[in-house]
């Protein structure tokens, strides 16, 4: 890997995010950010970028990268997500070295639910000004996402799940289970006077937090 250049093998952020976050994030210019689902560092870097340049922040990162399901059975073997962690660190690395204040980036290699269950263990409660949900795409891990995410979120924070509209190919068709959207329309709705939704492109769904 180059010593000073980015390694990504998708452009899976810069189309589904960075459009909307470069005029979200100024204006949200969030300190303390959790983010569930870190892959190669896409995001991580984009956001240590954009917001350690002017100040100091709080970066901490969720992730197993022993990939889901769906890398499982389409064949995406153990070594290839190995190499995925690999340029995670690579990448942060340089993130961190292009910017002028410190980014103190806590990485928790665990499943979602244990690290998110310690943080809240560790009283952290309405720490964060800004949660990425991007980890798993099955339903009933992205709505305890959700759930978790919402306790740690302070009020005004803003909470954002990717792949809203995201559909997994399979031979019998759609498995509604195998979507985050069912479970990021259930939390919506069941958190509908805790959350208003901030208008952006739908791939992406935008919540902020108005309420305990």
């Amino acid at each position: 890997m180059n010593g000073s250049s980015y390694v990504f093998t998708n452009n899976w952020f810069e189309a589904a995010a960075k459009g909307v976050w470069d005029s979200l994030i100024p204006q949200i210019n969030p300190t303390r950010i959790l983010e569930i689902g870190s892959y190669e560092g896409a995001s991580t870097c984009y956001l240590i970028e954009k917001l350690a340049a002017s100040k100091k922040i709080e970066l901490h990162c969720v992730d197993t990268w022993a990939g889901g399901v769906e890398h499982k059975e389409g064949g995406m073997a153990e070594a290839n997500m190995s190499a995925v962690e690999k340029r995670f660190h690579h990448n942060i690395k340089i993130a961190g070295r292009r910017v002028n204040n410190a980014a103190n980036l806590v990485i928790h290699k665990n499943f979602s639910d244990i690290a998110l269950s310690k943080l809240i263990a560790e009283g952290k409660q309405g720490y964060f000004d800004f949660i990425y949900i991007d980890g798993s795409h099955q339903a009933p891990d992205v709505l305890c996402d959700a759930i978790l995410g919402f306790r740690l979120l302070n009020v005004n924070g803003v909470m954002v799940f990717d792949d809203y509209l995201w559909q997994e190919t399979l031979p019998y068709g759609t498995d509604p289970i195998r979507c985050p959207k069912p479970a990021i329309d259930a939390f919506t709705n069941i958190y509908c006077r805790k959350v208003g939704i901030i208008s952006a492109p739908l791939y992406q769904l935008y919540v902020q937090k108005i309420s305990d």
